[in-house]
């Protein structure tokens, strides 16, 4: 078969593991006998750079015509001064918001021969695997008003948190089916106890569990759920939270996994459903990390996995999906670390050589 996909690479680290990404992409293909038309783009800084905008029209219309997006990483220290019209983080914002994909499904796993990797006791690592759903495309990252203003008492800035029912049901039904096909446990996380949208979201949550009544669902304030996640992160099989708490949860959950260069992410337009292909974009959940741009030391895991995520949901090659997670929980068994996830008697390599054991590993 064969498939166009969009690869958006980005600024810093983005291109490098991307590029790792795509490397085992082609691998399977030849491996499985699939084609994967690789379109390219610029995105955020580097766009900015080169064309004064964070997301040109042509990049736009190649995300949309094509089976789904790989997209790196964009941002930088070079482009965050906050006078700027336009930022490398709008570009992103506007592909999810013309692509529609507002689940953004990470993962977060621990490996067993990588719980000496983490700052956390092993013990409290024991068993963790679970699924974080973050609403991706409301809440205070798109709510208006949202301006910075000079007035006779100084400045002021004001950030707009707005849901609509609608937006709210649509990402708790991605979290309930997700929960029905894995330990049937949803918890809700929200700030009820003060905010409005919170306790609209608790509201909705609780009717819409009616419609599954093999699961079951908790309310967690998003403040305990911190706690809890670091205290016993075993309990949890899936969250869902709505824009702002999802994404700062899914950053501590990293310090489970070890690093955040090994977790990917799904951004989906639809209910995953087994064997339906939805459009979707697929990103490690790291950031630029400008720090090590171009040392070679990255870690290729998440964007790696990504792809894992974008033959499942959008591409509907279910088998293809797991024999890359299997090949890189292979090449973790054999030793193979980057830097940030390396330990005494590891076998410390690149990102490259950690792209190549993976396709190595590959059945």
């Amino acid at each position: 078969m064969e498939f166009n996909i969009a690869v958006l690479g980005g600024d810093g680290i983005g291109p490098e593991v991307t590029d790792e990404g795509v490397k085992v992409l082609n691998a399977l293909g030849g491996a499985f006998g699939h084609q994967f038309s690789l379109q390219y783009g610029d995105v955020g800084g580097i766009s900015i750079d080169k064309h004064g905008t964070p997301l040109q029209d042509e990049v736009r219309e190649l995300a949309w015509a094509a089976d789904a997006v790989l997209f790196g990483a964009v941002g930088g220290p070079k482009w965050d001064d906050p006078t700027a019209p336009t930022r490398p983080e709008d570009g992103l914002l506007q592909l999810r918001a013309q692509l529609g994909v507002f689940a953004n499904i990470r993962p977060v796993k621990v490996y067993p021969k990588l719980v000496n990797s983490s700052v956390l006791k092993p013990h409290v690592l024991e068993g963790v695997d679970m699924v974080v759903v973050r609403e991706l495309t409301g809440g205070l990252y798109y709510g208006q008003p949202k301006e910075r203003k000079q007035t006779p008492q100084g400045w002021t800035g004001v950030d707009t948190m707005f849901y609509t029912e609608a937006e709210i049901e649509r990402v708790l039904r991605v979290g309930f089916a997700l929960a029905q096909g894995r330990r049937k446990k949803l918890t809700s996380v929200d700030k009820a106890n003060v905010l409005e949208c919170s306790r609209l979201w608790r509201q909705i949550a609780t009717r819409l569990a009616q419609d599954y009544p093999d699961v079951e669902l908790e309310h967690v304030l998003v403040d305990a759920c911190a706690m809890q996640l670091v205290q016993r992160p075993s309990s949890f099989d899936v969250i869902v939270a709505e824009n702002t708490f999802g994404d700062i949860l899914t950053d501590e959950a990293a310090v489970l996994a070890a690093s955040m260069g090994l977790l990917p992410s799904a951004s989906l337009s639809d209910v995953p459903v087994a064997g339906r292909r939805t459009k979707g974009f697929y990103e490690p959940i790291h950031g630029t990390a400008p720090d090590i741009a171009g040392k070679g030391i990255a870690n290729p895991v998440g964007s790696i996995l990504s792809v894992a995520l974008m033959l499942r949901y959008s591409l509907g090659l279910t088998e293809e999906a797991a024999s890359i997670e299997r090949a890189v929980e292979v090449a973790l068994d054999q030793g193979y670390r980057t830097p940030d996830i390396a330990t005494e008697g590891a076998q410390k390599v690149s990102t490259t050589e950690m792209g190549q054991r993976i396709v190595d590993a590959l059945v």
